[in-house]
């Protein structure tokens, strides 16, 4: 028998929630979890929900959006499960032409902006958002246009290093929304029509 229960039996103290000034303990019992047997005659006290509010919850605390998350350049696109998108990069082993860009860089620019794609959407990452990205700068492409492929190796050089967020971000903020928001195969078709029309450079 424990020390505590030796203690209780010597002073008679039951399972109720008494006032330490009736029982001699110099603390208030503790509430029991449901699952632990108990006398019929006693009276244990359980968890109670909080008083229920009466107004619904609103913004007004001084931290508090009032208009949602902000949006702006080189803000960053807010999206759920974002991390998903780094698991489905791992369809695309072996099918990424980098040219002079790291694969690791490459990966992290279309990342980007596949997020942005996904979140535009106001859900988690698909594999069609990360077939955008890696369209949009020809790195599904054998044959990428030469012009293209020298921009990508100014903006992509380092950009998975976590300090370059800024080269990060302005990659994705260089594809404007309303051209990743189609199918897939329309993107493809729009890329190899002209990839400018998918690119809006500073």
């Amino acid at each position: 028998m424990s020390h505590s229960a030796h203690l209780g039996l010597q002073l008679g103290v039951d399972r109720q929630c008494r006032p330490a000034q009736e029982t001699g303990l110099t603390s208030f019992s503790v509430a029991a979890p449901n699952y632990v047997p108990t006398r019929p005659t006693d009276r244990p006290r359980c968890y109670q929900s909080p008083p229920r509010r009466g107004n619904s919850w609103r913004p007004t605390r001084p931290a508090d959006l009032l208009d949602g998350q902000p949006a702006g350049n080189r803000l960053g696109s807010q999206g759920p499960d974002q991390g998903y998108a780094l698991t489905l990069v791992h369809e695309f082993e072996g099918r990424l032409h980098c040219g002079a860009v790291h694969e690791a860089d490459a990966v992290a620019g279309a990342v980007a902006v596949a997020l942005k794609r996904a979140s535009s959407y106001g859900r988690a990452p698909l594999v069609h958002d990360l077939t955008a990205g890696f369209t949009v700068w020809g790195f599904l492409d054998e044959d990428a246009p030469a012009e293209l492929v020298e921009l990508r190796q100014t903006l992509f050089a380092e950009i998975a290093n976590e300090h370059h967020y800024v080269e990060r971000r302005r990659v994705a903020d260089l594809v404007p929304v309303g051209g990743l928001r189609q199918l897939s195969a329309a993107i493809d078709e729009q890329y190899r029509a002209d990839w400018k029309q998918l690119i809006n450079p500073d």
